[in-house]
């Protein structure tokens, strides 16, 4: 008698184990592979899951193992994607099956769409070549106009091996040319016409600029696009593409990083130190890190390009491990930005009672900028003000009782955004839960109808620029704004043509993108983000302010000035602002390794967080004694391995729940790694997924944390 077939199923739940099902080879007219998505009966419903094992022997009774429904016209992931995820889910502490199924688009999880499929992406494929002839190409720099540096760099890149594995760290200034050099360096791979090449973005709003660039160097090339703001639809026939091989160059977000490429060559990482690499819900892995195991595994070339490099990333550069090379000088020889510091405190660089241009109200933009953006409004051109918070102001406040707008969901205020950011009325809103409120016309405890506002945002700014220059076009670029119309991108496409003189916006604006007439950058508010509880606040700072220092005089050609930034601060004298008046990104990093080195922080330790959320926050500060209790128990913290107490997050409650975190530490990252695996061992015996039994406690692990 024929031995049964036996496959074992991962599917997208919170468990640890895979599930046998039989495969009746007569009924679904193949036999099984490692690697493919299948649907399977599951309790009272049917899930789709993924194959990861073929055998003819079960630990259960055969006859009373269930059958496969049925398998994806796909083919199986390759065996590079299995080993990427087996990876990710032992590192990250996350079940196999809810790795792998959230990274497939929802157009594949359809099992009643699948064999309507094929015929879709016909059909699909030719509205695909009639829009791509009307998709625009632009910014091709071929070898012949790279100036002397990018032309070095771009040799030692092609002196590596296509099939070895190597690291690269491409550290240039901002407008020193990274991305033509690495364009360039992939044409070279590309030659070979099986090849794929990932390119990984860290934000959405920086695709559509290198989406042009890229289809000016390879028009000839299969691209797709992945990031979560492109349509299901979309995202399911890229997708197809990529674990086909039909597409040759992915350019995406971080959840390209997950993407199955059967023929993967070479690997881009680009704003490699962005913390937009790193996931925030679900398994939280960094894609950055993961790409660097999947080209080591692949045996691969992976290109890191920063103008300010991750401290791990420029360590790992220094230290030998990683390839490192440098574009000193911009692609055009202009020079860096002049950069200004403006003590605040300073009352000469205050407005004076009998000033002309004295705004109505008490204004964050002081008198020496306010002089600054005028003189560069005479030149014709354009100014670009940050300022990291979006809305009009963070808080309203009642004068008399001293009521401030906080959140009745959440430990947080809500922001006041104007009328049609959000809602065609004026309104209050909770940027951690979502919840929107009415502006009350008076104080909810003493009755005052005088509301004042408190600190400012985008929208108060955007008000204050229109006023203090009346005859400017201005143009505000934030989240809310990004939303209405075309979104970001016609935004980004006003300051391009021209259209626009002053420009007020977050980070959206900061990074990336090769604007052709700023010559002023102010920053205001930077101090907000200089002192926090996150030990990396003032890495990201540097790396932030260098980004939008760059925006400035891109245009500019051999030595002519390089535009200016001023920044506002109370603190002139602070380290990150001392080393950018040099432009020196090598000392900042050198000094912020010392300080970790001191203090025993990342990148010379490991880290990793519990987190817990309940109904009461006394619930979850206990759960994460049991569990520091019982790791004590079974003998699991051991020298040189650190379990903090547990303590409430910062942010506390969201959405009506309350949140703590129990911190663990540890100088050798295999202990960190079995300490982990432990407490998840622990946790699952006691909970339903990721609830305790007792007490419903929602738990989950995360390693290598950004934020604490």
């Amino acid at each position: 008698m024929r031995s049964p077939t036996v496959v074992q199923i991962v599917v997208d739940k919170p468990l640890a184990q895979g599930f046998d099902y039989l495969w009746d080879e007569g009924l679904l007219g193949a036999p099984p592979n490692i690697g493919m998505l299948v649907e399977v009966p599951f309790g009272r419903t049917s899930l789709v899951g993924v194959v990861i094992k073929v055998s003819t022997y079960s630990d259960y009774e055969i006859d009373k193992l269930k059958h496969v429904s049925r398998y994806s016209p796909l083919p199986p992931l390759d065996p590079g994607i299995l080993r990427l995820m087996n990876f990710a889910s032992q590192y990250y502490i996350h079940a196999l099956g809810e790795t792998i199924i959230p990274t497939i688009p929802q157009m594949w999880k359809k099992p009643d769409e699948w064999e309507k499929i094929p015929n879709k992406l016909v059909a699909d494929k030719e509205k695909q070549k009639k829009k791509k002839k009307q998709e625009g190409a632009e910014g091709f720099i071929g070898v012949v106009h790279l100036n002397e540096g990018q032309k070095f760099a771009l040799e030692k890149l092609r002196t590596i091996p296509p099939n070895k594995f190597k690291a690269i760290l491409l550290q240039g200034q901002t407008g020193s040319g990274k991305t033509a050099v690495f364009l360039n360096w992939l044409s070279g791979i590309l030659d070979d016409a099986k090849a794929q090449v990932l390119l990984l973005v860290p934000e959405i709003n920086l695709t559509p600029q290198l989406e042009r660039r890229v289809r000016a160097y390879f028009p000839e090339k299969e691209m797709v696009v992945l990031h979560s703001g492109v349509s299901e639809k979309v995202r399911g026939i890229a997708w197809h593409d990529a674990i086909t091989g039909k597409a040759q160059i992915i350019l995406g977000t971080r959840l390209a990083a997950l993407t199955p490429l059967p023929n993967l060559s070479a690997i881009v990482v680009d704003e490699e130190n962005d913390p937009s690499y790193k996931q925030q819900d679900g398994i939280r892995y960094s894609a950055r890190d993961l790409v660097i195991w999947r080209a080591h595994d692949l045996k691969i070339p992976i290109l890191l390009a920063s103008a300010t490099p991750s401290l791990e990333t420029w360590m790992a550069a220094k230290a030998g491990r990683y390839e490192h090379i440098r574009l000193d000088r911009r692609a055009q020889g202009a020079n860096l930005p002049s950069v200004h510091l403006i003590n605040t405190r300073d009352p000469q660089t205050q407005f004076s009672p009998g000033d002309g241009c004295k705004p109505k109200i008490k204004s964050p933009i002081t008198k020496t900028l306010c002089n600054a953006i005028s003189q560069n409004l005479e030149k014709k051109q354009q100014s670009l003000i940050l300022i990291n918070r979006r809305g009009y102001s963070p808080v309203l406040s009642c004068s008399a009782c001293s009521w401030l707008s906080k959140c009745g969901q959440c430990s947080s205020y809500m922001v006041l955004h104007k009328a049609g950011a959000i809602s065609r009325k004026s309104v209050l809103s909770c940027h951690h839960c979502g919840l929107v409120k009415p502006i009350p016309t008076h104080c909810p405890d003493c009755g005052n109808a005088d509301l004042k506002t408190l600190g400012q945002g985008t929208q108060k700014i955007e008000d204050l620029v229109e006023e203090m220059w009346p005859s400017a076009r201005v143009l505000r670029v934030d989240t809310d704004s990004s939303r209405k119309s075309k979104g970001a991108e016609a935004l980004f496409q006003e300051i391009h043509e021209g259209n626009v003189d002053i420009v007020v916006g977050t980070q959206m604006i900061a990074k990336g993108h090769d604007y052709q007439n700023i010559g002023l950058v102010a920053v205001l508010d930077s101090d907000g983000r200089l002192f926090s509880q996150d030990f990396r606040a003032a890495e990201r700072l540097f790396a932030q302010l260098v980004q939008v220092a760059g925006r400035a005089g891109r245009a500019n050609k051999d030595g002519e000035a390089g535009g200016e930034i001023y920044i506002e601060t109370q603190f002139p004298d602070a380290a990150v602002f001392q080393y950018l008046l040099r432009h020196d990104v090598d000392g900042f990093l050198s000094y912020t390794a010392h300080e970790r080195k001191e203090a025993g922080l990342p990148p010379f330790s490991y880290q990793a967080l519990v987190h817990a959320e309940a109904k009461n926050l006394d619930k979850a500060i206990q759960f994460l004694n049991v569990l520091k209790r019982q790791m004590h128990s079974q003998g699991r913290i051991s020298k040189g391995l650190r379990v903090y107490d547990p303590v409430p997050k910062a942010v506390m409650r969201v959405a009506g729940t309350e949140r703590a975190q129990l911190l663990i530490e540890s100088e050798d990252r295999k202990d960190l790694q079995e300490i982990l695996e432990a407490m998840d061992r622990y946790l699952r015996e006691n909970s339903q997924g990721r609830i305790t039994k007792e007490g419903r406690i929602r738990w989950l692990i995360e390693r290598d944390p950004i934020s604490i």
